[in-house]
């Protein structure tokens, strides 16, 4: 079993302290307040989840979830409350930088900024038909009230009734239209799930006020590519109803990165040492990136890094010790409180544009000798090396694992050798096999 967070134990004293099992199989259901949470930990912190590998291990281990009923109030249940998020393979469509000095596309390493960016060039007009946009509403407001039924997680056949009385609701932006009215979830990574209610009772609240089509978005902005997710909610007292409607991409990147620059990249990189930092275990250097995006606005403690980062623990120490693989993140202690910041380095390479920001993350990867020779093969033979040749360079270059080590490892080289491939368009000639 995974360590206890802060947060198990904090919400086990909880269940322990009001019975909340015993209560749920005798009612369906436990409502909790805020005060009662706050006794042991800010209530803030303790019930918001947006993946739901983040849940509690005891709600985890008992198929429950938790939803806010009331501004002051949350309801524990065999609930299923997030939606799977599909990255299909699509053609991303090149956005032309509107020529403002303080628009810079080079920077939108906050939701913030990626909002106002999709605002002002243009993609947020074109996702809605194309006409006149208006920036109209963000911020946290209150519910209104409202009824629906949820889906059991347990079986997904049941439902169960649930009623809301101005719970308090966050919307990244909100874009009017002569037509419709769009609202806008954000975030600034690659989320592998959706929690439905962030844009379910903001769907709900504005439904309630306006007469005008309302059309829910999320909207994620990952390794410079901009995903826009639209949605339709056809039964709008189903909380499990909403429908993706399209999945579209959107790049600012006029100097596209061609096999011939990584080629180039490879023969002018000279290896060194390998680090006396572990050996990463993060199969996705495409979370890599997006971890450092995070860090670029502030340094985060550990905690702060899972719960913004949508990581479980296990994978926040896997992507912070990959960073500190590349000499791209460095450990702090302070007062008891350990931490994760950019160096110097990182900080320097995410404030270069495009181009070349991603070709010096490259050369990054490939000043560590098994990623330099894995992509000399690559590039001399068109397809990844297999897991049996990667294990057998490790061996050859001396690596201290063990074999049962090796083999997991090797997927990571393919994981992140891959992706420098896929920044040179060319994602799907290489081999994964």
């Amino acid at each position: 079993m995974a360590k206890k967070t802060g947060l198990d134990t904090a919400w086990e004293t909880l269940f322990a302290r009001h019975h909340i099992l015993e209560e749920i199989a005798q009612h369906g259901r436990f409502s909790i307040t805020a005060a009662q949470i706050n006794t042991v930990k800010e209530a803030r912190l303790m019930a918001k989840f947006d993946r739901s590998a983040q849940l509690p291990q005891i709600f985890r281990a008992n198929r429950l979830s938790i939803l806010p009923v009331s501004r002051g109030e949350y309801v524990i249940g065999p609930y299923q409350t997030h939606q799977k998020v599909v990255y299909n393979q699509v053609r991303p469509h090149t956005v032309q930088v509107p020529a403002l000095q303080t628009l810079d596309y080079t920077n939108l390493y906050s939701e913030s900024a990626a909002l106002l960016f999709c605002y002002n060039s243009g993609i947020i007009s074109r996702l809605l038909g194309g006409g006149q946009v208006y920036y109209t509403v963000n911020g946290r407001m209150s519910s209104g009230a409202f009824g629906f039924h949820i889906h059991d997680a347990r079986d997904g056949i049941q439902t169960h009734a649930i009623t809301v009385q101005n719970a308090q609701v966050e919307i990244d932006a909100g874009y009017e239209t002569p037509d419709c009215f769009c609202i806008c979830e954000a975030k600034n990574m690659a989320s592998e799930e959706l929690l439905i209610r962030q844009l379910y009772y903001p769907y709900r609240l504005w439904r309630s006020k306006i007469t005008k089509p309302v059309i829910p978005i999320f909207l994620v902005c990952s390794n410079d590519l901009i995903h826009i997710f639209r949605y339709a909610i056809p039964d709008e007292e189903d909380y499990n109803a909403l429908t993706l409607q399209s999945h579209t991409a959107y790049t600012f990147g006029s100097e596209p990165i061609g096999l011939e620059d990584l080629e180039a990249l490879w023969k002018r990189t000279r290896p060194g040492q390998e680090p006396k930092a572990p050996f990463p275990q993060a199969n996705s250097f495409a979370r890599v990136v997006d971890l450092l995006s995070v860090l670029h606005a502030r340094d985060l403690s550990r905690d702060e890094v899972t719960l913004q980062y949508e990581f479980d623990p296990r994978q926040t120490d896997y992507y912070i010790a990959a960073c500190q693989y590349l000499d791209l993140a460095e450990r702090w202690q302070e007062d008891g409180v350990s931490g994760v910041r950019l160096t110097r380095q990182a900080r320097r390479i995410l404030s270069l544009r495009y181009r070349e920001k991603y070709l010096a993350l490259m050369e990054q990867v490939l000043k560590r000798p098994i990623f330099h020779q894995a992509m000399g093969l690559a590039l001399r033979y068109g397809t990844l090396p297999n897991k049996n040749r990667l294990v057998l360079l490790m061996t050859e270059l001396g690596l201290p694992l063990n074999e049962k080590t090796k083999d997991r490892r090797a997927s990571t080289v393919r994981g992140w050798l891959g992706w420098m491939w896929e920044q040179c368009g060319r994602g799907g000639q290489l081999s994964l096999d």
